[in-house]
């Protein structure tokens, strides 16, 4: 095939088209017209970085010395320090030298752990819907999907079991994600016990995703996988200072559990990357070692959004589940809304309302008939979008109905 050929490469054409692309699109467009958008579609903490994160970068930037290429799995302080959050918060043992790597964020270190053990044709076990990621990193590295429920119950349980039965060949690997995204869902000990137990019992590695560790509403603080006995014999866990600390574009996070897995990981990135800015690693060794308040804080200004959201949208007619953790609100599309299908739904919103939602179709065919709402706007701004959704519902069943027929080719 000549290089100018207008076919895919291989590894693009397993990518299908970005689904949110629409919904992006259609509001770079509002905005270059000059509207006014209040974007609740990507996750992307809003608030400052506490400040004294800040200053322990900008005190380590003014050393020259660590202006040169880092290490890649980390510095050792950091690795430490990650060791100590997972023995202060889950009673869980690390060691800094072979059970915990540092990431580019926790997307990085999922995707290159995919690219690091999987075999053309393995079978991934992957929520849907779930976070893009989970399942894409897999199928760039050449492995097939299967699709499992998303809500850690018995019907997931059962659903392993089958998977298990009637795959060929059999899965190699499973993700997990709680508090999750986009479903925002919540497992507890007694669930990831019967999924250590379960892939121990199989031979399959388990990945967690534990980047909405920290965002928890009530007196059920999410666990790690990592807390059950035997799991770091199949088990690796990903976590990320993104949403906790507020320093989503500082991309660092983390890798830890077992042993294997983790060495996997860092020899796939010592190909790759030098590591992350030195004072980057450092400051973020200050977040995990200085003190905490800031992160109670980030829960209660995450808590106040989230009343804010849910009562205002049922006050304007449409219900929607109440999280109990992560960022997001996971909401059905309003009945008189439901031909129209997410992605149509999330461009009405968009142009009617000038609200950014992001579809739930963008997360598995399984998301289909939901948006997800992200919680990263000010309440002021959240009242207003509720507002704009207000008066967009009480004149929508008419546009609903167009588009319907629109849908259908009736004039």
């Amino acid at each position: 095939m000549s290089c100018d050929s207008a076919g895919e490469f291989h590894r693009i054409r397993r990518l299908p088209p970005y689904v949110f692309a629409e919904v992006n699109t259609a509001k770079a467009k509002a905005r270059g017209a000059g509207e006014d958008i209040i974007d609740l579609g990507m996750g992307n903490p809003d608030s400052p970085t506490p400040p004294h994160i800040v200053a322990k970068l900008i005190e380590t930037v003014q050393d020259p010395r660590s202006h040169r290429y880092s290490v890649s799995k980390g510095i050792p302080g950091l690795r430490r320090a990650l060791a100590g959050y997972y023995q202060r918060r889950f009673g869980v043992r690390l060691d800094p030298e072979t059970e915990v790597v540092a990431t580019l964020g926790s997307k990085e270190g999922l995707a290159n752990l995919a690219a690091a053990i999987t075999s053309p044709g393995d079978t991934i076990l992957v929520p849907n819907p779930s976070y893009p990621i989970h399942q894409f990193g897999f199928i760039i590295a050449g492995a097939a999907v299967r699709s499992i429920p998303a809500i850690p119950d018995d019907d997931m349980l059962r659903a392993l079991d089958r998977a298990v039965r009637h795959s060929v060949p059999k899965p190699t690997a499973l993700i997990v994600n709680f508090p999750s995204n986009p479903t925002a869902y919540l497992a507890d000990l007694d669930f990831y016990r019967e999924i250590v137990a379960f892939a121990r019992r199989h031979e399959i590695w388990v990945m967690s995703d534990l980047a909405y560790a920290e965002i928890y509403f009530g007196d059920k603080m999410p666990p790690s996988i990592l807390q059950v006995p035997g799991a770091k014999a199949i088990a690796v866990e990903f976590t990320s200072l993104s949403k906790t600390y507020s320093m989503p574009g500082w991309r660092m996070g983390f890798a830890a559990g077992n042993p294997r897995l983790i060495n996997a990981l860092t020899r796939v990135k010592s190909y790759l990357d030098y590591g992350a800015f030195t004072p980057i690693q450092v400051a973020a060794a200050a977040a995990l070692t200085g003190p905490q308040d800031c992160v109670e804080q980030m829960r209660t200004l995450y808590r106040e959004r989230r009343d804010v959201l849910i009562k205002g949208l049922a006050s304007a007619g449409w219900d929607l589940p109440s999280p109990e953790g992560s960022m997001f609100a996971w909401a059905p599309v309003p009945p008189r809304y439901a031909s129209l299908g997410s992605v149509e739904f999330s461009k009405l919103l968009l142009e009617r309302a000038k609200v950014a939602v992001a579809p739930g179709l963008g997360f598995g065919e399984h998301g289909e008939g939901h948006v997800r709402i992200a919680l990263v706007e000010n309440t002021h701004r959240l009242r207003q979008a509720i507002r704009n959704i207000r008066a967009f519902m009480q004149t929508g069943s008419n546009i609903a109905e167009a588009a319907a027929l629109s849908e259908m080719g009736v004039s």
